[in-house]
């Protein structure tokens, strides 16, 4: 959580000093029309992208299956948006890369593998995913004594001349 925090810190610390860096060699106008500039057609990327996915979620409900590459897809267009539509040329930047499909796919993998399935995990136990446990306890390090032989085991060994299912042991009529 402290490098998320971190991140999220650093980003705005280096946009000023990019938009620094650049208004002192192109003017300050100049950056700021700059600014601007990327963020407008950042922005009508972003809006053409949303409408091509809200189109591929549909086709894919309307075939029956379901749209999860999408739904994620339409997640990193929304915070994009919210790159692009924050002025400062780094923001700019992460936005056009989650924009842009060639870019993005990646991120959507990432993410997947790296956040999306620990967290169905954690929250399901396994199930989501198949990594289910259907032996033992996860963890426990023991070793399972299916024997009875063994010292602290829930399993015993009982022979045929012990076990009596119908009733009386005294019973010669088994």
């Amino acid at each position: 959580m402290l490098r998320l925090i971190a991140v999220l810190l650093l980003i705005p610390l280096l946009d000023i000093m990019l938009l620094l860096a650049v208004a002192g060699v192109i003017g300050g106008l100049e950056t700021v029309l700059l600014v601007v500039l990327t963020a407008l057609v950042g922005m009508l990327l972003a809006r053409a992208e949303g409408r091509h996915t809200i189109s591929k979620i549909q086709r894919k409900l309307a075939q029956g299956e379901p749209p999860t590459d999408e739904l994620i897809d339409g997640g990193l267009l929304i915070a994009a948006g919210a790159f692009l539509l924050t002025p400062g040329l780094v923001t700019d930047l992460v936005g056009l890369l989650l924009v842009v499909p060639l870019t993005r796919y990646p991120i959507r993998l990432a993410l997947k593998k790296w956040v999306i399935t620990p967290y169905v995990d954690s929250k399901t136990g396994g199930f989501a995913t198949g990594e289910v446990y259907t032996v033992g306890f996860p963890g426990d390090g023991e070793r399972i004594d299916f024997g009875g032989r063994g010292g602290d085991s829930d399993t015993y060994d009982v022979g045929d001349d012990d076990y009596d299912i119908g009733g009386d042991s005294t019973d010669d009529n088994r």
